[in-house]
């Protein structure tokens, strides 16, 4: 009898064709994350993971591939492989095993030390054009940005010129939090009463999606933020349209921001004291609200018993 063979149709009803195939189409419609660098930082950082990548596998293909060719050659039914059971020493393979981990370590240390060096989160990016600094605040569970060279404000939204550094000022008004945008690289912690400070741009206009990569509570999962990339023109109608806002944001709004633990719309402030991201620096120095809180409730208690 002939042999027959399934049609196409019979192979993907194949349970392990069928469970790699979300996979497989998932992976080909990934155009956002570390692997989609849209500038510098991101871009450099990907090449990093590549190297990196591609250094591994030196070692780990050639591993496997000589675990099969080992098993095969030394299968029961192969007469010609030699069985030595008074082997104890090669000098070529001793020389193999540690000097190729050796070379490896030599690599990913000389590449780390550099990348750690190039890509120094406080270091300033090379433009030619002037930065735009922006003052990052993260909250419970919402991410307040404050341009002070413009007097405006925004929660939940950040706009940036494209092929222009960003200069950013980061502090936290609660807990620890770490402020991440995959595409463009380098997340950095925001704690409270210290401050960080991150360079990034973005080369290609787009709208990418930002995030905490720190938990820090129930709204965890909801802190997010969106980034709008465009050419200056575009910059500047989001910087009209912020001034346009009637919403002013000083110490005592701040307060009121920082007080509500949810999530928030984007928004936008029109008028912003120049010293609110001082005081929100100073006041995360200092016991928050709800740590005074808690303490007033406990010492009620106290006075009850």
């Amino acid at each position: 009898m002939a042999a027959t063979y399934p049609g196409p149709i019979a192979r993907l009803r194949n349970p392990a064709v069928t469970g790699a195939l979300p996979v497989i189409l998932g992976l080909g419609g990934c155009k956002e994350g570390v692997l989609a660098p849209v500038g510098p930082v991101g871009g450099a950082e990907n090449q990093i993971l590549m190297e990196t990548f591609g250094a591994m596998m030196l070692v780990v293909t050639p591993v496997i591939l000589l675990t099969l060719a080992f098993a095969w050659w030394f299968r029961a039914s192969n007469r010609r492989a030699r069985f030595r059971p008074d082997w104890s020493y090669s000098g070529k393979i001793e020389f193999t095993v540690w000097i190729i981990p050796l070379l490896l370590i030599v690599f990913l240390a000389t590449l780390a030390w550099s990348g750690a060096h190039d890509l120094d989160p406080y270091a300033p990016l090379k433009s030619g054009r002037k930065p735009v600094r922006v003052e990052v605040v993260s909250l419970d569970w919402k991410w307040l940005f404050i341009y002070p060279d413009y007097g405006v404000a925004s929660v939940n939204e950040m706009a940036v010129p494209t092929g222009t550094p960003v200069d950013l000022r980061l502090t936290s008004g609660t807990v620890m939090n770490s402020f991440f945008v995959p595409q463009f690289g380098s997340q950095i912690y925001t704690m409270a009463g210290m401050q960080t400070r991150l360079s990034l741009q973005a080369d290609r206009p787009g709208t990418y999606r930002g995030l905490s990569a720190q938990f820090s509570g129930d709204g965890f999962s909801d802190m997010r933020f969106t980034v709008r990339a465009g050419d200056d023109a575009s910059f500047a109608r989001w910087i009209a349209t912020a001034r346009a806002s009637r919403a002013r944001l000083d110490a005592a709004t701040y307060d009121q921001l920082a007080a509500r633990q949810a999530t928030a719309a984007p928004s936008l402030y029109g008028d912003v004291a120049a010293t609110v991201f001082d005081h929100a620096l100073m006041a995360g120095a200092g016991p928050r609200p709800l740590l005074r809180a808690a303490a007033a409730r406990a010492s009620s208690r106290q006075g009850v018993l």
